[in-house]
């Protein structure tokens, strides 16, 4: 049985782990100059393949890698492994004509994952690089067994979604052991992915560091030469990590950046959060790392291509993060952190939703990118011009009674999150939280309502809304964060069609690979992606051969 991968201290920075590399780091093939600089590097561990990140693609790398013969550290700066993956639902992309396909009689090829997923007429593929496409349609169905035999499950039935043109999309079973789901009882049946393949690499001989975060990639001069490793920070001080083949960049994306994210799509300001970041960041130290040393972005269009779960509707309110298929529970061991479950809405039109300013500002039952883009539209605020604010759902005690909700803990969160009033104007008074730069201006939050009602009397909405059937007329009143929430990165770091980092210049940087959300190409939802790249850079970091097939 697998044990809690954690430590006894605490979550920020944990284990640097293992015996040391003695000694000072020979390099060869370097002149006599470079080679001097480079030697008063003191390496404290070493390996084959140093993998930055242990989540879906780290692990998926560590496998490969470890299958190809070659030794393997795993670092993470999380107490944990699993990364976003964990808290996943286990969604699997893999088709091209797998056995799961064939028990449901579908019909695939790896040829029609590639023609589906480099579909003009879609946005989740119009953008993609179809060098990388066909790849991942290559693997598809050397991975749905590749993962059956490192001990991962599926469940049965499987769902047409996104650009595919066939069923191909199914799931993990989660994992069996609740105290190691996270957020047990909530389908997370990502951990029925990741636990497996930790396991499997530990097994393999993968050493997994965790607690340990890189702060820097060491390559042999700054925007020339082979990348020899990695410098990271743990309880411990500071180490210097030897990557005697390669360094593969699995960090799981920028989302959590405020900075980074915002230089795709400038109006992602502070107050968006990010699903499941109160278990793992997604803080664009691989992305940031890897630029530092002259990578390039790549297929950066598709972080703001209007498809996927890129922006997400908010369907807990009253809570923190509340992203519509992960619920904390008060026995999950991040409720402290989460400090509220949310108000599962079950229906919209219980609500209605405003700006800081009072004001409505669209139809609240709709939840697609035309929403996402009102919600982010400009509220007024002559001093934050980007991003549109905080949003708030504004209902009444009948409509509580109607979703059957207790406005009380643990169900919403009263630190800033979820407000209530006796009168509109007190609750306009009350809202407040870390997002709300201006006071809401009762007498508009009053108007707001009024109009609001007096549409459901005459059954024509401003915005168009067409379900119109409860007035907000019976205190208590509250006021919920609804504001959208973030989840995939689509974008990132350019390789090739081995993994490798590619440069501004458009050459292979040696020694550096990248996989998962990290990497830019390829804008699929779900966990595949990040498992098929994961090994494609591992099997060409640890061999040198081209990785273009599976079978090669």
């Amino acid at each position: 049985m697998a044990k809690l991968e954690k430590t006894n201290l605490s979550r920020r920075y944990f284990l640097q782990g293992g015996a040391a590399v003695g000694g000072t780091a020979a390099l060869v093939g370097l002149g006599a100059h470079d080679a001097s600089a480079q030697n008063a590097i003191q390496w404290n561990r070493a390996a084959d393949i140093i993998i930055v990140g242990a989540g879906v693609s780290g692990l998926s790398a560590a496998v490969e890698a470890a299958e190809q013969g070659s030794s393997v550290i795993a670092i993470d700066m999380n107490y944990d492994i699993g990364g976003h993956g964990i808290m996943s639902g286990g969604q699997l992309h893999l088709g091209g004509g797998n056995e799961h396909q064939k028990a449901a009689n579908v019909k695939d090829s790896p040829d029609s994952v590639f023609k589906d997923w480099t579909r003009h007429d879609h946005h989740a593929a119009r953008y993609s690089d179809r060098d990388l496409v066909r790849v991942f349609a290559d693997w598809n169905v050397d991975t749905y067994g590749w993962l059956l035999k490192q001990g991962v499950k599926y469940e049965p039935g499987m769902q047409q979604s996104a650009a595919s043109t066939v069923p191909r999309q199914f799931r993990t079973v989660e994992w069996h052991i609740p105290s190691e789901v996270i957020a047990p009882r909530r389908n997370r049946n990502g951990s029925g992915l990741v636990r497996p393949l930790a396991a499997s690499a530990r097994a393999k001989g993968v050493e997994i560091v965790l607690n340990t975060r890189m702060t820097k990639i060491i390559r042999e001069q700054p925007l020339s030469g082979r990348v020899l490793g990695v410098a990271a920070e743990g309880p411990n001080g500071p180490a210097n990590y030897q990557a005697r083949k390669g360094v593969i960049i699995c960090t799981g994306g920028h989302s959590s950046n405020v900075t980074l994210r915002r230089t795709f799509d400038p109006r992602l300001t502070e107050e968006y959060q990010v699903a499941c970041s109160t278990y793992s960041l997604q803080s664009g130290d691989g992305e940031i790392a890897a630029m530092d040393v002259g990578a390039a972005l790549w297929a950066t269009a598709n972080q703001t291509a209007e498809a996927g779960t890129a922006v997400t509707k908010t369907r807990h309110i009253g809570c923190q993060w509340g992203y519509a298929s992960l619920v904390y529970e008060p026995d999950s061991p991040l409720f402290p952190k989460a400090r509220a479950m949310g108000l599962t809405v079950e229906d919209f039109q219980n609500v209605i939703m405003v700006k800081e300013n009072g004001l409505r500002f669209v139809d609240e039952t709709k939840g697609n990118y035309d929403f996402f883009a009102a919600c982010m539209a400009w509220s007024g605020d002559p001093e934050k011009l980007n991003g549109g604010g905080p949003i708030w759902a504004v209902f009444d005690q009948n409509a509580a009674n109607r979703e059957r909700w207790k406005t009380e803990p643990p169900y919403v969160d009263l630190t800033g999150w979820f407000f209530k009033g006796d009168t509109l104007k007190e609750l306009a008074n009350n809202i407040a939280g870390p997002y709300q730069r201006r006071k809401m201006d009762p007498a508009v939050l009053e108007a707001t309502v009024a109009k609001f009602n007096a549409a459901v009397d005459s059954g024509k909405d401003e915005f168009g809304r067409k379900a119109m059937n409860f007035k907000i007329d019976t205190p208590p009143f509250f006021a919920a964060w609804t504001t959208p929430i973030l989840h995939d990165t689509l974008t990132g770091i350019h390789t090739n069609t081995n993994g490798q980092v590619v440069d501004r210049s458009g050459q292979a940087i040696a020694g550096l690979y990248c996989a998962g959300e990290s990497m830019g190409g390829f804008a699929q939802h779900g966990l595949a992606r990040c498992i098929i790249f994961g090994r494609v850079a591992a099997r060409h970091a640890s061999t040198g051969k081209s990785a273009v097939s599976a079978s090669l």
